[in-house]
């Protein structure tokens, strides 16, 4: 079974051993938890639950993220996060959607998932297009874009910049 689970404050040891699998900054997303001790995460979570509470922006440049776990067969194999509104930088190189799959977990079909998903709940929270921005080398996550809905709207120097209508989720 697959599925999306939201960051809680009451994340175990399970989550926290993924993340120090993930590297901490790989294709343009960062994980902060990469390298915090046990002690150190559980304060890490309790920053990212308040950043999915947040309304609006803070220190006039954050905006409020919400970040999930994809779980496969009880296991987290991988994590995403929603920014729910973009500012002008983020349009440039950020976006609404970031995820990563451990290394071991690569190559199964969960990046597409994990995207399929996150999309899913960017419509929930009502944003009905995401923009998802792409290192230029990165191949197989075009590919997860693209099998997703993604288009192609834009390139910079560094990122192609694709645009994901969430009304073709149900």
């Amino acid at each position: 079974m697959i599925e999306l689970r939201k960051l809680s404050v009451d994340d175990g040891m399970d989550v926290y051993t993924m993340l120090q699998e993930i590297p901490k900054e790989e294709n343009g997303v960062m994980n902060n938890a990469n390298g915090l001790s046990f002690e150190e995460y559980k304060e890490w979570l309790r920053r990212k639950y308040a950043d999915s509470e947040q309304i609006g922006l803070m220190d006039g440049w954050k905006v409020p993220s919400t970040t999930y776990w994809l779980y496969a067969d009880e296991k987290p194999v991988g994590f995403g996060s929603i920014r729910h509104f973009l500012t002008d930088a983020l349009r440039a190189a950020g976006g609404n959607i970031g995820y990563e799959i451990a290394p071991k977990y690569r190559g199964k079909g969960y990046g597409k998932k994990i995207l399929g998903l996150l999309l899913e709940e960017a419509k929930r929270l009502g944003i009905g297009r995401v923009l998802v921005t792409i290192k230029l080398d990165n191949s197989a996550s075009k590919a997860v874009a693209l099998a997703n809905g993604g288009v192609i709207t834009g390139q910079t120097n560094e990122r192609i910049l694709m645009w994901i209508d969430t009304a073709q989720k149900s």
